[in-house]
């Protein structure tokens, strides 16, 4: 599974530097840009799946990359950013056809929930497959049915849910307030033990039918799910 393409657009280099590093580690394949023309250029040739677009640009607003990029049939969901926090922003921002507005100051933290949360709601609208397939394991979400190397494991309905958000961010490391907030949809403040508990209980159900360990742990940071070549 390739990695999520997301294009970076802000004229601050500390931002967007800063944007660009976190996003990178936290498993995104970026690409940054320090304008609108560049950006329409970068969104026409790379395809991305997201684009995070400040609204103040030096050679044309965020909102105006964001109409020229509609006409021309690119439709990757636009997330703005902007210094400013007044309502008739928002509302333009939503009806050029932005998907989600945040104001500076902000937290990477905070970017990477709202990203996520675009990606769900866009693929959710789309037509996909009902088949989630990352290496050696298969979840059939028709039928709630997870294969590994073409055997089948029984999931109680939360390890399920936690080994889909799991595979949809394949090969990304995700923190445990990230899983606890879109797994148990507790907030920030939930039970973080609960997290290694069923990640533990997945292991013992994968890991004797994997070529390799899929649930990796990266210390201080949180879980990843590797994709393995299928045995």
């Amino acid at each position: 599974m390739e990695p999520t393409k997301i294009l970076v657009v802000d004229d601050e280099p500390n931002i967007r530097d800063l944007l660009a590093s976190g996003l990178r580690f936290a498993g995104f394949s970026v690409l940054a840009v320090g304008n609108g023309n560049d950006a329409v250029a970068a969104a026409e040739k790379g395809k991305p799946d997201l684009i995070l677009l400040d609204v103040m640009l030096p050679d044309m607003s965020g909102f105006s990359v964001t109409k020229k990029l509609r006409s021309m049939n690119i439709l990757a969901p636009v997330l703005f950013l902007t210094a400013r926090d007044e309502v008739e922003d928002k509302i333009t921002g939503l009806t050029v056809g932005g998907d989600d507005y945040m104001t500076k100051p902000f937290s990477l933290d905070e970017i990477i929930a709202r990203i996520n949360a675009i990606l769900r709601r866009t693929k959710q609208g789309s037509m996909e497959k009902s088949v989630i397939e990352v290496g050696e394991v298969r979840i059939d979400e028709d039928a709630h049915d997870v294969f590994v190397n073409e055997q089948t494991i029984e999931l109680s309905p939360t390890e399920y849910k936690l080994l889909r958000y799991l595979m949809e961010n394949a090969n990304r490391v995700l923190s445990k307030s990230q899983i606890l907030d879109h797994v148990w949809e507790y907030d920030f403040n939930g039970e973080m033990g609960i997290v290694e508990s069923y990640i533990s209980y997945l292991r013992k159900k994968l890991d004797p039918l994997t070529s390799e360990p899929v649930l990796l742990t990266k210390r201080g940071h949180g879980y990843m799910f590797k994709s393995t070549k299928k045995i």
